[in-house]
């Protein structure tokens, strides 16, 4: 048979035909293999849900309605004509990749993975394959990751820095999975630590799964008052372009997301400081990642896909674009580059028609800029 048949796209999402399931769809259907929890890939409406063990915590929350169940990694599920298993991606807690088997052909769907060791979830997993369908979010030479224990600490010697002079520190970062990754980087030294409404309900839900974090207070003008000048206080990014903000002045401000590592898109989001702490691959780590598996051929599925298969076919790669509607959840690292000149295209437009976004479209200073981060010093 071949490695197409395997996923196809339909109306309502991709589609296993042979399995009778769909992955991460973007429509209401009968069965949903669920890579991971964040919002473009986990939509409500669906009747049954299948995801990873370690994540369903995670996922109840998203999804209330719905029956769920759970499959551990590495557990093998016959399903219709396949069989299927779920082996880490290191996203976030929870996060898989899902491996098709039918009649010794194997595909594997990554969703979104990072290859950096994360405390807070089962790291990623190489699984050998004939086909990967892989992310390419930050499918662009310009995006490699610092050492991401070096950006930590530079995180934390800046909010030490705030609660000397004596200005709290406000860090724009996402409600699931990059907020648990920096608060499990944290201690005691750090408090107070307060944070935003939003964020709170998935931190409970990693600590009901067993992540180890620091205590933290509600982001509430009571305890802004009680820590004025002194607190490290985590929000979502919309926060911060709103009046909440102004009752934690006087304050400096910061992000953490892989979209930091350009220099305009930090100016965008209005923050004085980028640190560049990404729950997804960068470019060497798709690279790596694709070559590992072996695999005869590669799709990539949502990001910067042109750029990213045409490299591969220069390298003698079977490469292709399979069209998905990842990428447009409020989850995630994806609303950044919407705002940006290096943004990643959207449906309808030029580029999605044409695949993806076009390599000669792009100014050579964004391809290749080498250090594009001012004041690494902190």
């Amino acid at each position: 048979m071949s490695h197409r048949s395997l996923i196809e796209r339909s109306p309502t999402g991709l589609w296993c035909p042979s399995g009778g399931f769909h992955i991460d769809p973007w429509g209401a259907v009968e069965r949903a293999v669920i890579t991971h929890a964040h919002a473009d890939h986990a939509r409500p409406g669906s009747k049954r849900y299948l995801s990873a063990t370690d994540g369903l915590g995670v996922m109840r929350r998203r999804l209330p309605t719905g029956r769920h169940e759970g499959l551990g990694y590495g557990e093998r599920r016959s399903i219709g004509d396949v069989v299927v298993s779920l082996h880490p991606a290191g996203h976030l807690l929870g996060a898989a990749q899902i491996r098709i088997e039918r009649r010794g052909e194997v595909c594997v769907f990554s969703g979104d993975y990072k290859l950096e060791p994360d405390p807070t979830c089962r790291s990623f997993e190489v699984v050998r394959c004939h086909h990967f369908v892989s992310e390419s979010t930050f499918g662009l030479p310009v995006y490699r990751w610092p050492n991401p224990d070096t950006e930590l600490s530079r995180l934390r010697s800046w909010r030490r820095r705030c609660r000397e002079e004596g200005r709290n520190a406000i860090l724009a970062t996402y409600a699931l999975g990059k907020a648990q990754r920096v608060l499990a980087a944290l201690d005691a030294d750090d408090a107070p630590i307060l944070v935003h409404g939003a964020l709170r309900p998935m931190i409970d839900a990693y600590r009901e799964a067993g992540v180890e974090m620091p205590e933290v207070l509600p982001a509430t003008r009571e305890h802004a008052q009680t820590h004025r000048g002194r607190a490290l206080i985590l929000a979502p990014p919309s926060a911060l372009a709103g009046p909440w903000v102004r009752t934690f002045l006087p304050a400096s401000t910061a992000a953490a997301s892989g979209w930091m590592r350009m220099r305009g898109l930090r100016r965008r989001r209005n923050v004085e400081r980028g640190f560049v702490i990404s729950d997804h691959a960068d470019w060497p780590g798709l690279l790596g990642a694709i070559e590992a598996t072996g695999c005869e051929r590669v799709s990539l599925t949502h990001g910067f896909t042109a750029p990213l298969r045409d490299h591969l076919r220069r390298q003698g790669h079977d490469a292709d674009i399979l069209a998905t509607r990842f990428g447009d959840g409020e989850e995630g690292d994806a609303d950044l580059p919407s705002e940006s000149a290096t943004e990643a295209p959207g449906e309808g437009s030029a580029d999605a028609a044409s695949g993806g976004t076009s390599l000669e479209r792009r100014p050579e200073s964004l391809l290749f800029e080498q250090d594009p981060l001012e004041d690494r010093s902190s």
